[in-house]
């Protein structure tokens, strides 16, 4: 028999009334309900399968609900088939950060008109183009770790915040790249849940200084400016899925490079 898996987005709870079945105890009231508690895993466009069924008996009856409740959201279904789910999601987006991951903060600078995108390639790997990026201290609130990774890492003070991501975007780190890092922090970070911000560029191109302010090692060797596409198409292919949903967040605000279509 083939497995069915299924992708849902929330937890499935079924009661049944036991009205119609016999008592196995001397006695024991009617009205007495069991409840069947399917878990599942619930991923925004995941595949998961029930984990486990638990039956549960109340010892007594089952407090009645008020007529008027407010309506739960409807369970989606969206899809069925007999392959096995992928071991790991490429990007996942939730309210608030998950545990076991490195919260961040994610910067996409944006030229004065709000056409084309920072982009800037590492020292340790001159092939990797990135954007600003940087770890949120304790304490510190995302909005304030954005100004200040955005000063550390390319010197730009002359900046304002444009829109927010309103969701958590989480990717995991590649073995490699886990080992490397976490060895560098003493840590062990599954990956990086990132706080996505998109700042408008208020001063001059000359502001612009890899060297940071002077207060962390510097991290880039070379930037220029880029449109959303080749952000996404020169990121490491770990990053991309994350650049993807963070700019299609920031798409409504971001304007067509006339060269583009001309």
């Amino acid at each position: 028999m083939k497995a069915c898996y299924m992708s849902i987005t929330g937890p499935l709870v079924i009661h049944y009334p036991r009205n119609g079945i016999e008592s196995s105890r001397k006695g024991e009231d009617r009205s007495e309900s069991e409840m069947v508690v399917v878990a599942a895993a619930a991923a925004r466009g995941r595949a998961v399968k029930p984990l486990f069924l638990v039956l549960v008996h109340h010892s007594r009856p089952a407090p009645r609900l008020p007529r008027r409740t407010a309506r739960a959201r409807p369970l989606r279904f969206l899809s069925c088939s007999t392959s096995a789910p992928p071991l790991f999601a490429a990007v996942a987006s939730m309210d608030s950060p998950p545990q076991g991951y490195r919260t961040n903060v994610g910067i996409c600078l944006a030229d004065p008109s709000l056409t084309k995108i920072f982009s800037a390639s590492r020292i340790d790997i001159p092939s990797a183009w990135q954007m600003p990026q940087g770890g949120i201290d304790a304490g510190e609130e995302p909005r304030a770790a954005a100004f200040r990774e955005l000063r550390e890492e390319t010197g730009v003070t002359s900046a304002e915040i444009v829109a927010e991501a309103p969701v958590w975007l989480t990717y995991d780190f590649p073995p490699d790249v886990r080992t490397k890092l976490n060895a560098r922090w003493g840590t062990d970070w599954k990956g990086q849940a990132q706080k996505w911000f998109l700042f408008r560029l208020t001063g001059n191109d000359d502001e612009i200084n890899l060297n940071g302010d002077g207060s962390e090692k510097p991290e880039f060797g070379e930037w220029t400016w880029m449109t959303p596409k080749e952000v996404i198409e020169k990121a490491v292919d770990f990053k991309k899925p994350v650049y993807e949903e963070a700019l299609k967040h920031f798409a409504p605000y971001l304007q067509s490079d006339p060269a583009a279509s001309s």
